[in-house]
């Protein structure tokens, strides 16, 4: 499996060419989820520049996310933020006891996932990331407090995301037993869970490696906004 490791480097490229090939747009260099799944977009690897884009890959005035190495970027383009980020896999099973009860979300839960992602993670989430994976929950008197969910999928890998809890509720280990879940359940196919987190967030990182992740490299976002 680690041999699969470099498709890491560029998540969203060999996403969109391998199990998420139907959320893709573009071409054989460039790609980019449909703008109402998230607004992830690629390069192909090789490429060290973007003089060209396909017409309105991007629409004008609108945003995206690169996740790896920048390209150069054609005129028209600026660079509006870089998060770099901690991307850590786990690649043993999570043993940790699991006391919460948890639940697969589906399309009767979007609304109150998308308000409870939105206000712990704005920015990152749109109303049809859930279709990217398996998203689960934990509701306390028919309120969810607390999700996680698969994101970013390659053949071999997935990306655990959405790890939120409502700050009404933290403390209560739920973020952590729902990594755990969705993390070996994973495991149990043969699929390697990795992760991105805020390299500013050291509590978060904590808190995984407790679990069993592993630092793999620092790696930034970079919002990209087309502005001609």
């Amino acid at each position: 499996m680690p041999d699969s490791y470099y498709k890491l480097d560029n998540p969203a490229w060999y996403a969109l060419t391998e199990t998420h090939a139907c959320f893709a747009m573009g071409n054989d260099e460039v790609k980019r989820y449909d703008p109402a799944i998230v607004s992830f977009a690629a390069i192909q690897f090789e490429r060290n520049n973007l003089l060209t884009l396909p017409e309105q890959f991007i629409a004008l005035n609108e945003s995206v996310f690169l996740i790896g190495d920048m390209p150069v970027l054609p005129s028209g383009y600026i660079v509006e933020t870089i998060l770099p980020c901690v991307q850590m896999i786990c690649d043993s099973e999570i043993k940790i006891e699991i006391t919460a009860s948890i639940q697969k979300l589906g399309e009767a839960d979007e609304a109150q996932m998308n308000s409870l992602i939105n206000l712990v993670q704005p920015g990152y989430y749109l109303p049809g990331t859930r279709l990217m994976g398996d998203y689960f929950g934990i509701y306390q008197n028919n309120q969810l407090v607390s999700i996680t969910g698969e994101r970013m999928r390659m053949h071999g890998l997935t990306e655990v995301s959405a790890v939120v809890t409502h700050p009404d509720f933290a403390g209560r280990k739920y973020a952590q037993q729902l990594v755990a879940y969705v993390s070996n359940k994973n495991l149990l196919q043969g699929i390697i869970p990795f992760l991105h987190v805020a390299e500013i967030n050291q509590r978060a990182i904590n808190i995984y490696e407790y679990l069993g992740f592993k630092k793999r490299r620092i790696i930034n976002f970079t919002k990209i906004k087309r502005v001609k």
